[in-house]
């Protein structure tokens, strides 16, 4: 049995073969917890295919396949969604651990803190729009026009449309993220946010129109936190200016 790829140390010098040895060795890790992880998830994908379809209403949750192998095909490709999430964690410490020798040994905390940062946001988002967003949006989605059209849910459709509002919804989340990335660069300042703020609030409406969503009640929904997010975001930068040195204390 093979080890796991040893973590180079910073300034640690090694050859491109060496470094091409390390990512094979990282990739093959990536891809044997992905496979894991999708095994494990198929084998709860029952459980897993009844927790994406309580949003619909009681009477539309048996969706309909319209192929011989699509109940099969679309169990697998959700047990591979599901296997993603999983395994993100490992994903994301294998990347880092490649790229990590390239940064000060200093740099590794606030890396790790803004990943668990963009974690808990991500989970906010993923709660967000399995609880609110999802269920309002079905709602509304499947009593459109009912006098005039019979809903017949393709499951294949269904779940795409799941996947893509829920990754809508926890890339909007990340918002804090990256306007806190922004100000730390220097691109953006706290002051300039605040002056800025019905500009700010603006932008956050014109991206919100573009994100993944189908209907007004979808987009609305997605609209409110993404507000609510961006004037957090204003005071989060406020904070992090403050806890920065003044440039007379950066110099000494």
């Amino acid at each position: 049995m093979s080890r796991l790829p040893r973590r180079l140390g910073h300034g640690e010098e090694a050859t491109l073969a060496e470094h091409l040895d390390e990512l094979r060795g990282r990739l093959f890790v990536i891809i044997g917890a992905v496979a894991v992880a999708t095994i494990v998830a198929f084998a709860f994908h029952t459980r897993l295919l009844d927790w994406l379809n309580r949003p619909l209403p009681p009477g539309h949750r048996h969706l309909l396949a319209t192929g011989v192998a699509e109940p099969f095909t679309v169990s697998i490709t959700v047990s591979l969604y599901a296997g993603l999430v999983l395994s993100s964690p490992v994903i994301l410490w294998q990347l880092w651990s490649f790229f990590a020798p390239a940064f000060e040994p200093s740099a590794e905390r606030k890396v790790l803190g803004l990943a668990a940062f963009a974690v808990a946001l991500g989970a906010a988002g993923l709660s967000f729009g399995y609880f609110v967003l999802l269920p309002r949006a079905i709602h509304w989605l499947t009593n459109y026009d009912d006098t005039h059209f019979a809903h017949l849910i393709k499951a294949s459709s269904y779940y795409s449309f799941v996947a893509t509002v829920l990754l809508g919804i926890v890339v909007v989340f990340q918002l804090p993220l990256v306007i806190l990335g922004l100000v730390s660069l220097g691109v953006l300042s706290s002051r300039t946010l605040r002056k800025n703020r019905r500009i700010g609030y603006f932008i956050v409406a014109v991206i919100a129109l573009a994100l993944p969503g189908p209907d007004p009640v979808t987009t609305f929904l997605e609209l409110l936190p993404m507000w609510a997010l961006f004037e957090g975001s204003i005071w989060l930068a406020v904070l992090f200016e403050r806890r920065q040195p003044a440039p007379s204390e950066a110099v000494l």
